[in-house]
């Protein structure tokens, strides 16, 4: 039988081998409170291999995921999705450099845009103003946007979307490598895509050279694990795995490399079943959403801006645009009165993600709770529904590079005061960690009203260094 990683830590859990090296637990369950793993959490010994130097076990289990994912070489992120993409586009840009990069994108984007000092084109996505969804990236302005700045080195898109909407990765990556530059995918919330047909194709099937993966999203995986895929040559392996070794611990957690490890055994031996079972489940579940009228289910049929190429069905998004709630109510009554915890709250929709580990049982919970909601909200007198006020972000006027923005002498004033004013700091809600101002853009009125309709709603608004959100980081004016 193959050695795996799993089952070797936990036959040597059970060995023994006393530990004089760290951890300072000494795998000893005396030393800490709490029902932890220790005596499977181990430092690099003798046969456990080293991930930044992998040449044995710790090889063959990113070899192992490698060949489920269909790729040429995967590589464990144990700083999850986000120490992933620093490293991806570290490696794909040199230090100056340009990327076009969709607007929509996660933080950590931002972060090696950041730490790299590299230019950065936007390009946005459509949007759903009534709903307050992004929706794809447009292949043919990805296109267009190449043409204007053959400087560009590197496309980064995220797809899914947080709320599951799919670009037309293939057409996107054919523009990208008709300019001769690789395309990055953020596909953290897709890790489950290759193991149904039921869902949307991985971009690493359709032409993407990097591909991320949050397994620990929607796999049965622990939190903070990723993979990043490098499924072509136009990026330097050796460059990508340089930068892994920069962002990543080099103590890495070994419970949770064997949780990745675990993870794919396990779906490669019973995940065909697992997945049958779950989008039975799922679409049974959608069916019954489906026929609610006040809590409604989202489909691309009903977004206002009809492009969807594709969609994730795993993420459901119940909208409250029919209803006399807002999705921050919503989202409590699941809570409190029900006991469904959601993935996410916005202002005119809740987001529930579902994946492989979810039961029948849980399914019908959901059901029955938004069906009751639904039934409260047919009972209730109405004149008319008022026209909600369309939630639109909006394009920032790009004025900096962020690193110009991050690293110039700032001062702090007033929201309002600050419209006109260049951020020296990102302002995100969290989850999805989408920035809605980015240093060095410009602090327009319309990004202030936002703010303040959020803070109202008692959305909590990350990013700022004042955490009340009253004041925001400007550049100095005489910078």
């Amino acid at each position: 039988m193959e050695d795996r990683l799993y089952k070797k830590l936990e036959a040597y859990g059970k060995s023994d081998f006393y530990p004089f090296h760290m951890p300072g637990h000494k795998r000893n369950p005396l030393t800490v409170d709490g029902d932890f793993p220790v005596e499977r959490d181990i430092t690099e010994i003798n046969g456990f291999d080293n991930l930044h130097h992998a040449e044995d076990i710790l090889k063959r289990a990113q070899e192992n995921v490698a060949r489920i994912y269909g790729v040429q070489e995967s590589f464990f992120s144990i700083n999850g999705s986000s120490g992933a993409i620093l490293a991806a586009v570290s490696a794909a840009v040199k230090k100056g450099g340009h990327i076009l990069v969709a607007r929509n994108c996660h933080k950590a984007v931002y972060h090696g845009i950041y730490l790299r000092d590299l230019e950065a084109t936007y390009i946005y996505p459509h949007e759903d103003s009534r709903l307050g969804i992004n929706g794809g990236i447009s292949p043919s302005r990805v296109e267009m946007y190449l043409a204007e700045n053959p400087d560009i080195e590197a496309v980064l898109i995220t797809s899914p979307t947080y709320d599951g909407i799919v670009s037309d990765v293939a057409r996107i990556a054919e523009a990208a490598h008709n300019h001769g530059v690789p395309l990055i995918v953020d596909e953290a919330h897709g890790a489950h895509f290759c193991f149904s047909d039921y869902f949307p194709m991985s971009a690493a099937q359709l032409g993407a050279d990097v591909v991320i993966n949050s397994v620990h999203k929607t796999l049965p995986c622990l939190t903070q694990t990723g993979v990043i895929h490098l499924c072509s040559n136009r990026v330097s392996r050796e460059k990508l795995k340089r930068f892994l070794g920069i962002y990543q611990s080099s103590s890495p957690s070994y419970i949770l490399m064997s949780s990745i490890d675990a993870c794919m055994d396990k779906l490669e031996r019973e995940g065909d079943e697992m997945f049958r079972v779950f989008t039975e489940n799922l679409e049974k579940a959608r069916v019954r959403l489906g026929k609610c009228k006040y809590i409604r289910l989202v489909t691309p049929e009903v977004c206002e801006y009809r492009r969807v190429f594709d969609f994730d069905r795993s993420k459901i998004l119940l909208s409250t645009v029919n209803s006399s709630l807002n999705g921050r109510q919503l989202h409590r009554i699941l809570r409190e009165e029900f006991h469904l915890e959601m993935e996410m709250e916005a202002e005119n929709y809740v987001l529930a993600l579902a994946a492989v580990g979810d039961t029948e049982e849980g399914f019908r919970r959901l059901c029955e709770a938004v069906e009751e909601i639904d039934r409260r909200e047919s009972l209730k007198y109405r004149k008319e529904i008022a026209e909600t006020e369309s939630v639109k972000n909006g394009k920032m006027k790009q004025i900096m590079r962020i690193s110009q923005a991050m690293d110039a002498d700032s001062e702090r004033c007033r929201l309002e005061e600050g419209i006109g004013r260049i951020s020296a700091e990102f302002a995100y809600l969290y989850p999805p960690g989408i920035p809605l101002i980015v240093p060095g853009e410009q602090i327009s009125g319309h990004f202030v009203k936002n703010v303040r309709r959020y803070l109202e709603q008692g959305f909590e608004v990350q990013g700022l260094s004042d955490q009340t959100s009253e004041t925001i980081c400007v550049v100095s004016n005489d910078v």
